[in-house]
């Protein structure tokens, strides 16, 4: 298991978790998806090693922006 943090901004309410965790949850091998709007940390652990641009990119298709973190 490997686990990527990212910051993403542009997130105010549950809705916009959603938003997120349906695009970010479409990646292969992506088992677990922590996310908080108030803090805007996402946390992905996946069964593989999942490309940041990949992570990024869904992010981006939900409408928000993210780096990744740490």
């Amino acid at each position: 298991m490997t686990t990527n943090e990212y910051q993403v901004t542009g997130m105010t309410c549950g809705h916009c978790e959603m938003s997120v965790r349906e695009e970010v949850g479409q990646l292969a091998g992506v088992e677990g998806i922590q996310l908080s709007a108030q803090t805007g940390r996402l946390v992905v652990t996946a069964t593989e090693t999942v490309d940041d641009a990949q992570v990024l990119a869904a992010v981006a298709e939900a409408g928000y922006s993210a780096v990744r973190a740490g």
